[in-house]
């Protein structure tokens, strides 16, 4: 089996993560996409805008209707949401011959070398690298990796915060996300009047 995980804060997910999902499937042949909220980015100085729970909830509904997608509660109740981690427990259902890789902005890839254990991920894991515009970065040698090139998604979930809170409905959000953050009144949405 060829397994990635596709780790993040979804804060909140969008049509850019289902898209690279999609395309990284196609392009590298994956039978499963794995996607784990972060329940406590270390990278984010722990700040998420919704809570654990609910950002998990809005990842299961954007992935309901794609058969290889699945969501992973992996790094639920951990203290801090280090990669190596969710690799290990997810390395130890695996069979000997399953190849895991990591699909990952361009971005939090440039920030490798600041991972907690980066050695022992650059080891298990092949990175699937997807670029952004703007973001340069260079490979460690330690570090196998593709490269997901030439996607064109301007899109970002800041961006889409300030939108809800503006209270507009971007066409970016699944529709059963974007009602449930209606519904929840998540990042400063309200329900229609």
């Amino acid at each position: 089996m060829r397994l990635a995980l596709f780790g993040g804060t979804f804060d909140p997910i969008h049509q850019a993560h289902l898209e690279i999902a999609r395309r990284a499937a196609d392009r590298f042949h994956l039978d499963r996409i794995l996607f784990v909220p972060a329940a406590h980015p270390p990278h984010k100085a722990g700040v998420t805008h919704a809570p654990y729970e609910r950002r998990v909830r809005m990842v299961e509904l954007a992935c309901q209707g794609n058969p290889g997608f699945a969501v992973s509660r992996l790094e639920e109740g951990t203290k801090q949401s280090y990669s190596i981690d969710t690799i290990e427990k997810v390395r130890a259902e695996m069979a000997a011959g399953d190849e895991l890789f990591f699909l990952i902005g361009g971005d939090a890839f440039a920030e490798i070398q600041t991972w907690r254990r980066w050695r022992d991920v650059a080891r298990a894991v092949r990175f699937l690298v997807v670029s952004r515009p703007g973001h340069i970065y260079e490979a460690p040698p330690e570090v196998r990796l593709e490269r997901l090139d030439h996607l064109d998604l301007p899109v970002s979930s800041s961006q889409i915060r300030l939108a809800l809170a503006a209270g507009e409905r971007p066409a970016e959000v699944p529709p059963p996300v974007l009602d449930y953050i209606v519904e929840h009144g998540l990042y400063g949405a309200r329900v229609p009047a």
